[in-house]
């Protein structure tokens, strides 16, 4: 990847890499393995899928303590083997990863002076086996694994001083030297693509010194490498102050090993603030250095002026050392959309600085498949097959959650990148939300109250505007949008909307709170200004808003009602529907509708998955069966989400939301014992089906919260969680509670095409919570 005299960073094409989360840490005597979590140890041929996105290179594992625990003379090769013959066959090339956020077998570690040797013993071991691999990446993150080693506890050999902090990384950065030489002793070509996370610490002036101290630590890796930290080095001092001996510090000096690619890792937290006002911050935030006590937190959640960003810190980079530069990992754990946002202005902050001269080479999607539990820092001993107990997982370019590795939004994204086309996704038109006001949660009283008093009234830029339509009060008041502008260079104008019905129902409501949070441009529309079963109101209001999607948030809901006005209920439930997929077809509109648990009979006596025949016995259900056939027929891309049994903490009509409020009172409860659902929390399924949306989902799709059980044991968990009395509930036959419509008695759903929802334990936990927060909690309190 070198630059001849002909060619320049702007000649050059921007390659396309990916990367596969692979760490395998230590903490205690276990091994965290994320291969094993997300199962690509057990699956080859998610290679395939990885070279379809158009992928020039792939950071890849071939780790220490997975090929040669016991030795090289021992090492297993077998799975590296079938790894790297496909990838070369497949055209990606690998940078072959050796160490990832690991500290070796079990018989060396970080501050084991052996490491180093036999490091390099096991990369010569790798060389000889592949001679074709170019690219190493011998220790990835040299200076965030010896802060997590040495410094937090937090991995193995869970040190908390300063020495043993700089003993791990001084380890792994002589351990790089040294497998780099070995390496190029079998290759003379081979490459080092050396990967740090490159932060930046901000602080209040009184802490000055401070921040100055961690910005010159960042370097420390690379700096090392370069052969740079002699005596007049900013941290020679500070490291030999420790109890580094100078001659290990001129050992980098005599044996400098400068990185081929300078790779860096960035995320939107690592750039930290750092507040000696500790009062403004939550206990867990709280630290020091032994001369001031201070809150250390993420610099997007404190500071109004932003943070430097990817395109600075690259530029720092390249300023500091005119290496080539590739960004080695960018991944976002967040909702689609701000996946995608992310993503693309990592992209477009380095085209910028190429057009500037700096020699950036790649941009690499990061954790592909994944991350799991990364909110613990990796420190929960969960099984390596993936116990859901402790699962925290994080979808990337592809949804593990998924019978295979689903695509996400953002494979599409990176296949256009790929093969260089104009980028259009209508979630784009929007900033992220660290761009957007609600980023920041540590502010002065004053200023929040400004703050909030800035969002009610829509007056801030970047958060856009309230639609005119919604300015002029009455029925359209309640019509308010996001009306962000779009990214630069995507043409100007406003934001692309997407058009919701339903504006007076739960699940209207709950679709526009999501936008607002998620800053999507949206339009909620009342039954007076769009009747989804009028042909010509449709056609009018399309027109209008020209959206990009539709959700069909509207329907009839009285399920017992439905019985004695069948055709009412056709015509919101099947005609409406209907009329907007063909309008949507006929424009090229996403359309997402809902069906329900009820086109099923019962008889199955196990959760219903999206292939089961449908048998409705209500005339609810057949109005919802008759809807998937004929939206499904005109407009084979849509959406048609079936759920059942709706909870939230924003309105009052659920069953949960009554039921909590009779037994607050000391009434009882009648509830069916002999009724199984899947109960299904709002703000869950609306998240979700937003995602799916943006990922350009199409078919049935069963999305419920995980667990079967009847409303009464439903009515009791609750009452359990809120602290009220279960006893009040009382278990009756569905036959005695004076139902007109027939039900069936097991309706409970589950996924063939992916489990997205989480458990309704955590549904229900949530459920208290955010009703407390809600601004009409004190009108109804259930505890």
């Amino acid at each position: 990847m070198s630059t001849s005299d002909s060619e320049t960073p702007r000649s050059l094409p921007l390659e396309l890499w990916g990367g596969v989360e692979c760490t395998v840490n230590r903490v205690g005597g276990s091994y965290f393995d994320q291969l094993e979590r997300s199962g690509h140890a057990r699956r080859a041929a998610d290679l395939e899928l990885f070279a379809a996105l158009g992928l020039s290179a792939l950071r890849y594992p071939v780790l220490w303590e997975r090929t040669a625990p016991e030795g090289v003379e021992r090492a297993d090769w077998t799975w590296a083997d079938e790894r790297l013959t496909r990838l070369r066959e497949l055209s990606v090339r690998p940078v072959v990863g050796l160490v990832h956020h690991g500290s070796g077998p079990r018989t060396t570690s970080l501050v084991d002076p052996a490491f180093p040797e036999e490091l390099a013993r096991f990369a010569r071991a790798v060389a000889e086996r592949y001679p074709w691999v170019e690219d190493y990446t011998p220790v990835n993150e040299p200076l965030t694994t010896a802060r997590f080693s040495g410094l937090y506890g937090h991995w193995y050999p869970h040190g908390r001083d300063e020495l043993t902090f700089a003993r791990c990384l001084l380890t792994q950065c002589r351990a790089v030297a040294l497998s780099m030489r070995a390496v190029r002793e079998v290759n003379t070509r081979a490459r080092l693509v050396q990967t740090e996370d490159l932060g930046k610490t901000h602080s209040t002036r009184a802490l000055g010194y401070q921040a100055e101290f961690e910005n010159e630590r960042r370097w420390l890796t690379f700096d090392l490498l370069c052969g740079r930290v002699d005596g007049a080095h900013p941290m020679w001092g500070y490291l030999t102050y420790v109890g580094v001996k100078e001659s290990e510090l001129e050992w980098f000096l005599l044996n400098p090993c400068p990185p081929d690619i300078v790779g860096v890792n960035h995320y939107l937290t690592s750039e930290r603030f750092l507040d000696e006002r500790i009062e403004r911050y939550p206990p867990h935030t709280h630290g020091g250095n032994g001369r001031h006590a201070y809150a250390d937190v993420e610099a997007v959640r404190a500071r109004a002026e932003g943070c430097a960003g990817p395109r600075a810190l690259l530029k720092e980079a390249w300023e500091r050392y005119r290496l080539l530069l590739a960004v080695t990992e960018v991944h976002l754990g967040c909702t689609r959309e701000e996946q995608l946002r992310w993503f693309v202005e990592v992209w477009d902050a380095v085209r910028g600085l190429r057009e500037e001269g700096a020699d950036v080479r790649a941009v690499t999607a990061w954790a592909l498949l994944g991350s799991f539990d990364w909110d613990s820092l990796l420190t929960r001993d969960c099984d390596r097959r993936g116990a859901r107990a402790c699962d925290h997982y994080e979808p990337g370019v592809f949804d593990l959650r998924a019978p295979a590795p689903r695509p996400t939004a953002l494979a599409h994204l990176l296949r256009k990148l790929a093969r260089g086309e104009e980028l259009s996704h209508a979630a784009l038109d929007a900033p992220g939300w660290w761009q957007r006001l609600e980023r920041l949660l540590y502010l002065p009283e004053q200023k929040k109250h400004a703050n909030a008093k800035a969002a009610a009234a829509g007056a801030s830029a970047t958060l856009g505007s309230v639609d005119a339509r919604a300015k002029s009060g009455g029925a359209n008041a309640r019509a308010k949008t996001w009306g962000g502008n779009v990214r630069a260079g995507s043409g100007g104008g406003k934001a692309r909307k997407l058009l919701l019905t339903g504006a007076t129902g739960t699940l209207g409501q709950a679709f526009a709170r999501a936008c607002r949070a998620r800053a999507i441009s949206y339009q909620l529309l009342t039954r007076a200004e769009m009747d989804i079963a009028d042909a010509e109101a449709v056609a009018s209001a399309l027109e209008e808003f020209e959206p990009w999607a539709l959700v069909n948030a509207a329907g009839y809901v009285r399920v017992d009602d439905a019985e004695r006005e069948p055709e009412a209920c056709r015509r919101e439930n099947a005609d409406g529907p209907a009329t907007l997929a063909e309008a949507c077809a006929a424009r090229s509109v996403a359309l997402v509708t809902f069906s329900s648990d009820l086109v099923f009979d019962g008889s199955l006596r196990r959760p219903y998955v999206e292939r089961d025949t449908i048998s409705p016995l209500n005339a609810y259900g057949r109005s919802k069966a008759e809807a998937e056939a004929r939206v499904l027929a005109v407009h084979p891309s849509a959406l048609v989400v079936r759920t059942s049994a709706f909870f939230g903490p924003h309105d009052e009509y659920n069953f949960v939301t009554i039921a909590l409020r009779a037994l607050a009172e000391g009434r009882r409860v009648a509830a069916a014992c002999d009724a199984v659902v899947s109960p299904t929390y709002v703000p869950d399924l609306v998240g979700v089906c937003l995602d799916l949306l943006i990922d350009g989902e199409r078919g049935v799709w069963h999305l419920s919260n995980q667990g079967a059980l009847s409303w009464a044991e439903l009515a009791r968990r609750a009452a359990l969680l809120a602290g009220l009395d279960a006893e009040l509930v009382e278990a009756r036959p569905a036959s005695s509670l004076g139902l007109v419509a027939a039900r069936p008695a097991y309706s409970a759903l589950a996924s063939e095409r992916g489990t997205l929802l989480p458990p309704l334990e955590s549904a229900l936990t949530r459920y208290f919570r955010e009703r407390a927060a809600t601004p009409f909690a004190a009108r109804a309190r259930m505890i």
